[in-house]
């Protein structure tokens, strides 16, 4: 298994939707390394912590788990989609999206709470100018942040 950290701006879509929704596909990515992260490596199984950015309190607010496997991004071929891409072919998709469904929510985990811990400190979603929406989190940061949850 492995482990993922998706970022979005709960005003565009956070976990609540998703527990609302139970079950997305997470489309729009328009980034070559956060494509190529959901094309080549995420699996059905993995589990995402679902971290909302960009908002009066950034942080880890949810759990989720890939249901489905990458297949091509269907906002690249609308012309009324903020996400086409005239330059993808339907013959040769640019873009890929995951399902990803709703696991549980949880309490905040604040960037200074993670930034607090020692064995967090490479943490990709800490280290400055990150701005990658989905990045690896490593077993032992899985198993740190869980430790976190963990804590009332």
């Amino acid at each position: 298994m492995n482990y993922w950290l998706f970022k979005s701006e709960p005003s565009a879509y956070s976990v609540d939707d998703l527990a609302r929704d139970r079950v997305t596909a997470w489309t729009g990515v328009r980034n070559y390394q956060a494509r190529n992260l959901m094309r080549d490596a995420m699996r059905a199984g993995d589990r995402a912590f679902f971290h909302h950015s960009s908002c009066e309190e950034p942080g880890i607010a949810g759990i989720a788990e890939i249901c489905r496997p990458a297949y091509p991004d269907e906002t690249q071929f609308d012309r009324k989609s903020r996400y086409y891409d005239a330059g993808a072919p339907r013959d040769n998709p640019r873009w890929f999206n995951v399902d990803v469904k709703f696991v549980r929510k949880t309490r905040v985990v604040t960037l200074a709470e993670l930034r607090a811990q020692k064995a967090l400190k490479n943490m990709q979603v800490l280290k400055r100018g990150n701005r990658l929406s989905i990045t690896p989190v490593t077993p032992a940061e899985w198993a740190c942040v869980e430790h976190l949850l963990e804590k009332t």
